[in-house]
């Protein structure tokens, strides 16, 4: 029987397989399938996504192959890129940085030293760069907010169900509700729904935010391709500008998840929202192991 060496990663408790492409060759699967097979709660190993580092790419350090647990791809997942970046970081993935800034292998590399915890990674977002910092959390750029509606995309009203709605993209679409109930209430009824909403031609993550203050706020995702989850770092990033366009939050914000807390730093305003939004927060390992296919 063969086996495939694999490392299983959680970021507030949204969890994670990664494997090296070596590994994923052996298995003779489409990425898709494998994602589904490996993800299954029951008869896998069990998460939300599957990410395979990507070192055949151009215009940045590394990409990745991003799966969810139902086989789609992502654009772009917050907590995926810290477990990824930690990873790639911890197991030596990528070349080291000549002293002139540039990767040994030939790779264009934009962080700023020889071994830098910096690097950029080529997502179906664009460049997203993550930075391992001194304290273990991974802090990641992780763009401007998308705005426009085609681009989202989003074609529709802004109410859905009676609930006035917030539509923003991280490079991946978000369908961000304000309420005073309980979160997560919302999310198991009505999260399927919003999700594949005709408003969403592309489906849509949704989240349902209860504001506690300018700088603290309880966030529960209906993650799309996935469900509930404990945790989405895009869908943080989203819910942050949704809050200060809406007046709501202010710019520096603690978003409270299922599985923990991230914190997102926005300097964008609605009058000029074209800035980086940054997610700050925990990447750890949960276990090795030899997968038996």
């Amino acid at each position: 029987m063969k086996t495939i060496k694999l490392t299983k990663m959680q970021g507030c408790g949204n969890d994670f397989i990664i494997a090296d492409y070596s590994e994923y060759e052996k298995t003779g699967l489409a990425m898709d399938g494998f994602a589904k097979k490996v993800c299954d709660r029951n008869f896998g190993v069990g998460a939300d996504g599957l990410i395979i580092p990507d070192l055949n790419t151009e215009g940045a350090d590394i990409g990745w192959y991003f799966y969810n647990a139902d086989g789609t791809t992502a654009q772009m997942c917050g907590n995926g890129m810290r477990c990824f970046a930690k990873y790639v970081f911890d197991n030596g993935i990528l070349p080291p940085l000549s002293k002139g800034g540039g990767r040994d292998a030939g790779q264009s590399g934009t962080a700023g030293g020889i071994n830098s915890k910096a690097f950029s990674v080529k997502t179906g977002a664009g460049i997203i760069k993550p930075e391992i910092l001194d304290n273990g959390l991974v802090k990641v750029n992780m763009g401007m907010p998308i705005l426009e509606d085609e681009k989202i995309p989003f074609k529709g009203k802004r109410k859905i169900f009676d609930f006035e709605i917030t539509p923003v993209s991280m490079g991946n679409p978000h369908c961000v509700i304000f309420t005073d109930k309980e979160p997560v209430e919302l999310a198991k009824k009505y999260g399927p729904d919003i999700e594949k909403h005709e408003y969403f031609p592309e489906k849509t993550n949704v989240e349902f935010v209860r504001v506690l203050s300018r700088d603290e706020i309880d966030m529960c995702v209906y993650e799309r391709g996935c469900g509930i989850t404990l945790a989405c770092g895009t869908g943080a990033c989203a819910s942050v500008a949704a809050g200060v366009l809406n007046n709501l939050t202010q710019g520096n914000v603690k978003v409270n998840l299922l599985g923990g807390a991230v914190f997102i730093e926005w300097q964008g305003s609605k009058d000029n929202p074209d800035k980086d939004i940054f997610l700050t927060g925990p990447a750890d390992y949960v276990f090795k192991a030899e997968y038996m296919l």
